[in-house]
């Protein structure tokens, strides 16, 4: 099932719905596959029927009775009826699929004592892994969705200027990009006091901002000598602001984190965050230091936010990051 979890992320990546499946004969992997239904125009192109194509094409032979094939989801009544037609040993799958799955939740292909063949069933391995691939790809598409239904304002994702009037920022400092592949459009902003002391080629620090605060909480490490640069997340700061709560997740949030991270050159020396951020850390290889959240006042606190709709991103990670555990300082 880890390999058919594997075939259903290459199918997100693709921008697929998210199920991917195996073929095992006598232990050993012989096929595999994932939905391609809108890369190749045809609704029958599921996760299963292309896995069998290849694992029949392998053994030469369209009978497949000495095989098991691993499923992410329930399958579907073309995919049920593929697998009994294949005369398949065994047949397991993930997560249930309530709407269309015919191993059970809708019906039971087999269940059915009259058709030739009998395949065991086995359901719900691993089916929180399977039904969270699922879940992630779908908020994302919604969220996605949501976006580009109409134009929007500038100001409807950005901190418009009037908003940091009179506000003492190193706006000097300020860089935007909006070219990481997680980021799909939006502009992500930091502050680098690199160029500011002539030390452009110089391995920086990068300090990430806690729930109550932005990049600007680091002022004074950006006003050292140390090469500093520091990080608003997507939601955050100057960053773009998805007002869709559904936007901010964990995972991404962590991707568009990594992707910065690579793209700074020469590699950071370590990265420096309050504790509160530490589930988006865990995946990361460099050194994590711990730093206390510096207070910041209220006027500059709030300026990124000028309505209720830019504090999606604090609300969503408050919730998201709720009762943390840290990872033990790594240098």
């Amino acid at each position: 099932m880890e390999l058919a979890l594997q075939q259903a992320q290459a199918a997100a990546d693709a921008g697929e719905v998210p199920v991917g499946a195996v073929v095992v004969r006598a232990g050993q992997v012989i096929a595999s596959g994932h939905n391609t239904s809108l890369a190749s125009h045809d609704p029958t192109a599921h996760a299963e029927v292309n896995a069998i194509r290849a694992a029949a094409q392998a053994i030469g032979n369209y009978r497949l009775d000495d095989c098991t094939l691993y499923v992410t989801l329930e399958p579907c009544a073309m995919c049920s009826g593929a697998a009994l037609h294949a005369r398949f040993k065994r047949v397991v799958f993930g997560a249930t699929e309530s709407k269309t799955g015919a191993a059970g939740s809708v019906l039971n292909l087999f269940a059915h004592e009259h058709i030739n063949h009998q395949t065991k069933l086995t359901g719900g391995v691993q089916a929180g892994e399977c039904a969270q691939v699922l879940q992630d790809f779908f908020e994302h598409r919604r969220a996605q969705q949501q976006l580009s239904k109409v134009p929007l304002r500038e100001d409807a994702l950005r901190t418009p200027d009037s908003a940091l009037a009179g506000l003492d920022l190193p706006l000097a400092m300020s860089h935007f990009t909006a070219d990481f592949p997680a980021l799909e459009g939006l502009r992500l902003h930091w502050f680098d006091n690199r160029t500011r002391n002539t030390q452009a080629q110089a391995a920086p620090h990068v300090y990430l901002h806690g729930l109550d605060g932005w990049s600007v909480q680091y002022l004074s490490q950006l006003q050292s000598l140390e090469p500093v640069i520091s990080l608003d997340l997507p939601g955050f700061g100057l960053s773009d602001k998805p007002k869709k709560i559904a936007t901010h997740r964990l995972a991404w949030h962590a991707q568009v984190l990594g992707e910065f991270l690579a793209h700074v050159q020469p590699a950071p020396v370590a990265l420096h965050a309050p504790r509160e951020m530490a589930p988006l850390l865990a995946k990361l290889t460099l050194p994590l230091h711990w730093v206390e959240s510096p207070a910041l006042p209220t006027a500059l606190r709030d300026a990124p936010y000028p309505d209720l709709g830019h504090m999606a991103g604090p609300r969503a990670l408050r919730t998201l990051l709720a009762a943390p555990t840290p990872p033990p300082e790594r240098s």
